[in-house]
């Protein structure tokens, strides 16, 4: 056998009769998703007394099944041991509080010192691998400058059940941002689809209707400030820099966005002087279903000292 490489029989019980063939082996190897289950049918990895097989298909009880599962693809990426505050941890998923600066995935000008690069050290090995690649189970991301809460899978069950929970908008997921100005009216939604920049193809943009992705932001005014406001975003949607696109659309950018925000007369000199080189933007709510217990789960993060520090200087 090759190294790495291993094989599972299993066969169809009462249970499973009727059932499409994806489902039935899910539920006869829980260790598996029934996404890596499809995958490893089309790859021609799940075999039965030579037949051609595809998800789809019906099962009957009592049909044999092998599944050679190939060793992982290697992720390009080293453990580093980079301190992480871990909110939450189980056997399936890790909820991390990140710190702003830090990168969550390794790409060009960032090939190390990333959040990836910390979970590979901490959870040495036991790591979603769906998709048959040996990675941390990113199943979404947060900006390299905007801090706070973030769900990681580490096993393939939770990887799958959470990527379900974010196509389908079931995530609670609140963000705390500072703004120019003060929005009116103090609460409202800003229902918009964002894509590519026409001008900068780096930047994000709001599009007419079909143009890129459907974009949901709920916001409110908690504090009005000097200047500026607190405002809560709650986000109905997930895209890429959404509430920086979505305030900034509304005439209120975040302080200190170097990309969709432009400094504004007296704040310039509030930053330097308190040294606030980012995005006012935390994540501070994160709420969803576990996905392999169905336990609700909830998770709440303080502001981080420097939006503290903002606010502070910008109180009325």
């Amino acid at each position: 056998m090759v190294p790495g490489v291993s094989i599972i029989e299993t066969t169809i019980g009462e249970a499973q009769a009727g059932l499409r063939l994806d489902r039935a082996l899910a539920e006869l190897l829980p260790d598996l998703s029934r996404e890596r289950i499809k995958a490893l049918i089309v790859e021609g990895q799940i075999v039965s007394g030579g037949r051609s097989l595809n998800p789809s298909m019906k099962v009957a009880v009592g049909q044999d099944y092998s599944i050679t599962l190939p060793a992982p693809v290697a992720l390009d990426a080293v453990a580093q041991d980079i301190p992480l505050d871990i909110v939450h941890e189980d056997a399936d998923l890790i909820v991390v509080d990140k710190p702003a600066g830090l990168v969550v995935h390794p790409a060009a000008g960032n090939l190390d010192g990333t959040l990836v690069n910390a979970l590979l050290h901490h959870c040495d090995g036991q790591l979603s691998g769906i998709g048959g690649v040996a990675r941390p189970g990113i199943v979404h991301r947060i900006d390299k400058d905007t801090s706070g809460l973030l769900v990681v899978a580490k096993s393939d069950k939770a990887h799958e059940g959470l990527a379900r929970q974010f196509k389908d908008h079931s995530i609670d997921r609140l963000y705390a941002a500072i703004v120019y100005g003060i929005p009116t009216p103090g609460s409202g939604t800003v229902d918009a689809w964002i894509g590519r920049s026409d001008a900068d193809r780096k930047k994000m943009a709001v599009h007419r209707e079909g143009r890129g992705k459907h974009a949901v932001t709920h916001y409110r005014v908690m504090e009005r400030l000097r200047g500026a406001a607190m405002v809560e975003c709650r986000l109905e949607t997930g895209r890429t820099h959404q509430v920086r696109v979505h305030m900034a659309h509304l005439g209120h950018p975040l302080i200190g966005d170097p990309v969709y925000g432009r400094d504004r007369k007296g704040f310039k000199s509030i930053l330097e002087t308190l040294g606030f080189k980012r995005q006012a933007l935390h994540a501070k709510r994160l709420g969803f279903i576990h996905p392999v217990t169905e336990e609700p789960l909830a998770f709440d993060s303080p502001l981080p000292a420097d939006m503290q520090e903002l606010l502070s200087e910008l109180h009325v």
